[in-house]
């Protein structure tokens, strides 16, 4: 059923049973971090209802392919009449609501309850999902109460959400949750080379990187990553050396640049975990534990030349400098002071 999906084997055996025992609830709560494989989860789930569901199968797609099948449009001011109704797979009993912006509209789901109470068209069922359900406002939750109050029989609704404390108290205690994990990164990795054509070392950096999220790894520039990581290290690099603040303001002004300011917190977030791996590494960790496994023996003497509490030190002062941003302070000047904090003894 779900084997060919990656990860999340608690999840796959709990919804295999449902299916099996054919106790699929009308309303289900998929919970889980970003890029995991949720969505897929969903369609999957999608597929055997339909077809499971049916007792003459279309003899055109007895295996229910077409609901894999599906074009949402990106959104944009010209198209947000797009976004008022639900996105339908080429399977006309499977449709998806998704975000228009920042918010999923009411329309849309005013569109799904009338859906939600038409007959199917080929299964049996019926089943809508709702992609970033979090993405709701307070006009769309209470909109879709009324479904979840009043559910046809017939048809299935698969809320997706990497945030369910943003829903409604209403909606979670009416949809059965199916919690999702990050993905392994051994698994992450083996997609990668398998399925992505990823080097062996490219895959176990990127899944390393990806924090558990498929969706991230793939879509990794690893050639590039490697790049910045080169240009972050020299911040430990010139810190551990003592050659002053000097090459480090050098650093900070090519990190405030124009041309870098959309790369600024990506290469923020790479500093912080090479530090982080430095803090380890003086900790006594196993260089396999590592985010930065690939350059350890450039780290080691970096985590050699600082204690592990001036380690903890600069980390700190990173994060200082991200929830900074919530102020709108001057960045430049910020990062200049957290190359002060580097250069200090």
């Amino acid at each position: 059923m779900f084997e060919h999906l990656i990860g999340n084997d608690a999840a796959k055996r709990n919804l295999q049973r449902l299916v099996e025992n054919g106790r699929v609830p009308n309303s289900l709560l998929f919970a889980g971090p970003d890029g995991v494989g949720k969505k897929l989860f969903a369609l999957e789930l999608a597929r055997l209802l339909v077809i499971s569901k049916s007792e003459g199968v279309s003899a055109r797609d007895p295996e229910g392919e077409r609901v894999s099948r599906y074009a949402i449009p990106e959104s944009s001011d010209k198209n947000k009449d797009d976004f008022k109704s639900v996105f339908f797979t080429q399977h006309p009993d499977v449709g998806i609501i998704t975000a228009y912006k920042r918010n999923i509209l009411v329309e849309a789901i005013r569109d799904l309850e009338r859906e939600a109470f038409f007959r199917p068209y080929e299964a049996a069922v019926r089943v809508f999902i709702i992609d970033d359900a979090d993405k709701m406002n307070a006009a769309a939750s209470n909109a879709l109460l009324k479904t979840l109050e009043e559910p046809a029989s017939t048809s299935f609704l698969i809320l997706v959400t990497s945030r369910p404390d943003s829903l409604l108290q209403t909606i979670r205690s009416r949809c059965q949750t199916i919690r999702f994990a990050p993905v392994e990164k051994e698994e992450i990795e083996k997609f990668l080379i398998d399925g992505k054509d990823f080097s062996p070392d490219d895959a176990r950096l990127a899944a390393s990187l990806a924090n558990g999220s498929i969706a991230a790894a793939a879509t990794i520039d690893v050639s590039d990553h490697r790049m910045r990581r080169k240009e972050m290290l020299a911040v430990l690099e010139n810190a551990a050396s003592g050659t002053g603040l000097a090459p480090l303001l050098r650093i900070s002004e090519k990190m405030n640049d124009a041309k870098n300011k959309d790369l600024f917190e990506d290469n923020l977030a790479i500093l912080e975990s090479l530090v982080r791996d430095a803090w380890l590494l003086a900790n006594g960790a196993d260089e396999n534990s590592i985010v930065n496994a690939d350059i350890a023996a450039e780290l080691r003497p970096l985590a050699n030349a600082f204690s592990p509490t001036s380690l903890a030190d600069r980390l700190n002062a990173i994060e200082e400098l991200r929830q900074s941003f919530a102020v709108n302070i001057n960045r430049k000047i910020a990062t200049d002071a957290l190359m002060v904090k580097f250069a200090s003894a």
